[in-house]
């Protein structure tokens, strides 16, 4: 593991108060979403015929997957790009992935109108071979699984010292045949995500006028796959930094500054692109016009920039507290930008409006508590992170 260590479990208690509190905000999301399946979408939820796609569409799914794409970009770091040294990122990243995947999984369920039908999506003669929505779900499903798979090492190495002989069998049975099969589910892992995110770009285009000028683009695919990578950098920055702060562990700033640099070309390529895209289309003027539509877009240059200035030189990228303020307006600027695309930007005609009530809103907040206390739960019980703690974790 390149001198940082191999992965162990950070051990201490399970369920302290920061977990128990975690807990009972999925808690009471959890009782949300019974309440919605039992009433339906129209009696439990402010979408309309207009805005047929809110929060958890914008949020969970396309703002999720994004900021759950650590362990995509990392991937394109140590297998394709060959940088074996953030190897020890891997684990970690694939923690926070797998969880928003599921997320957004399970967020795809509460929004269709007629869920009890969800369950002849997998099945190939019902599929809509024409429908970019089929590409995405199935796509987020596979690579769920795929995920779940790639992360099943760190529960069978725990398996395999486990005092239970038939715990332990199904460790030392189990370890060999998911390694041997990495290869293959590391490709799907890279091929997936490239395949879904770019197609969540897509899906905007096949509303034509009804999306505003400023972000109705062919460059849509391209935008999001770009901009989710360098999100990914930034979600393992955040990650790497917070489980040095709360856990005692030793920071990896060497790996960490890495990533900051990592996300240089890919700011300088999305705001680039953006800015020629913008001139070649006449839409300067547009973006110059200081209403609703002018100022969120010059929000998103705004903070993609301050990303961009924040990491430009390597004293700058050394720096955690500066690379943790980069990581999180990266972070931001992705967000606002695809909240933009698929609900500033998206213009169903006059009379309709949007704005999430307190059940969607709690609902998304509990789904993000859950997987916050999840991570928590698995990196204490589980070889997820590597290296020594310096010091006992304090929650």
């Amino acid at each position: 593991m390149n001198g940082h260590g191999r992965p162990q479990a950070v051990g201490g208690a399970i369920f302290t108060r920061p977990v128990q509190v975690l807990a009972a905000f999925a808690a009471v999301a959890a009782g949300l979403i019974v309440w919605r399946f039992i009433l339906g979408l129209g009696a439990t939820t402010a979408l309309n015929d207009g805005y047929p796609w809110g929060l958890w569409i914008a949020f969970d799914v396309v703002t999720g997957t994004a900021l759950s794409c650590g362990g995509y970009a990392v991937a394109l770091l140590v297998y394709i790009l060959n940088k074996g040294q953030y190897h020890p990122l891997v684990r970690p990243a694939l923690v926070t992935s797998a969880f928003g995947y599921t997320i957004a999984g399970l967020s795809v369920v509460i929004d269709i109108g007629r869920p009890w039908i969800a369950w002849k999506l997998p099945l190939f003669w019902h599929w809509n071979v024409d429908s970019t929505l089929l590409e995405v779900s199935l796509c987020i499903m596979s690579y769920t699984v795929v995920q779940w798979i790639e992360l099943s090492p760190a529960f069978l190495e725990w398996a395999r010292t486990s005092t239970n002989r038939r715990i332990r069998q199904v460790g030392e049975t189990g370890l060999p045949v998911v390694r041997k099969s990495l290869l293959w589910l590391i490709a799907l892992g890279i091929v997936l995500p490239t395949m879904h995110q770019s197609a969540l770009g897509s899906l905007l285009l096949l509303s034509g006028p009804r999306l505003h000028a400023l972000w109705s683009t062919p460059l849509l695919p391209l935008l999001f796959l770009i901009s989710c990578v360098a999100m990914g950098y930034g979600a393992v920055v955040i990650e790497g930094s917070l489980s040095s702060r709360f856990l005692g562990r030793k920071p990896e700033t060497e790996l960490l500054a890495g990533l900051g640099f990592a996300m240089l070309p890919l700011l300088g390529s999305y705001l680039g692109l953006r800015l020629i895209d913008l001139a070649v289309r006449g839409q300067i003027g547009a973006l110059l016009a200081f209403d609703l539509y002018s100022v969120m877009s010059l929000i998103e240059f705004a903070l993609f920039l301050a990303a961009l200035a924040l990491l430009s030189t390597d004293s700058r990228r050394r720096d955690p507290g500066n690379l943790f303020r980069a990581a999180m307006l990266m972070l931001l600027a992705g967000a606002v930008y695809r909240f933009d695309v698929f609900l500033v930007a998206f213009l169903p005609g006059a009379n309709w409006s949007y704005f999430p009530n307190v059940n969607e809103i709690l609902i998304t907040a509990g789904l993000v508590a859950g997987e916050i206390a999840g991570y928590i739960v698995l990196i204490k019980l589980f070889p997820i992170l590597a290296g020594e703690p310096q010091a006992a974790p304090v929650h």
